[in-house]
């Protein structure tokens, strides 16, 4: 694996219906109203030659002062089960939402493999790769406070 390259695997278990959390994460516009913390922008940006599905150009921070500018898109779909999506610009790679329905929970899991290629992170990456790795798990800490107050929020209206 090399310096820059990273896996973040992030599991929540949140109180809910399969198809309300599909939903929510796999509108992927919507991300800067809920998850204001972290999606600071997002606009669509034409279609992936690829895949077709519409492409979402992407401004977003974590706790540390950098924001990252990516691109991304849908690459697979199984509602309600799974997204898949790729992932260009300060952030080259792929993810995978995963969604399970356990009782009144649902379990998600979100697999992300990305190189980072932003220069700040991409040359710092050798020492940086833990404080860069805990940058990413406060922004999903926020995702998942996010989720759960969009879910009171949709129950409540």
């Amino acid at each position: 694996m090399s310096a820059n390259e990273y896996y973040m695997p992030t599991h929540w278990r949140v109180k809910g219906n399969i198809w309300e959390i599909y939903e929510i994460c796999s509108d992927f516009l919507d991300y800067q109203r809920w998850w204001p913390e972290v999606y600071l922008k997002i606009q669509t940006g034409g279609k992936d030659e690829e895949t077709g599905n519409e492409v979402y150009d992407i401004l977003s921070r974590g706790k540390l002062p950098y924001k990252l500018r990516w691109r991304s898109c849908k690459t697979a779909e199984q509602a309600p089960h799974s997204i898949s999506l790729k992932s260009s610009g300060d952030l080259v790679g792929h993810g995978t939402w995963r969604f399970e329905q356990d009782g009144e929970y649902v379990n998600v899991q979100f697999d992300w493999y990305v190189n980072a290629e932003k220069p700040l992170l991409k040359l710092f990456s050798p020492i940086m790769k833990p404080i860069f790795t805990s940058n990413h798990f406060w922004a999903m800490a926020r995702g998942r406070e996010s989720l759960e107050r969009e879910l009171m929020r949709r129950r409540e209206a």
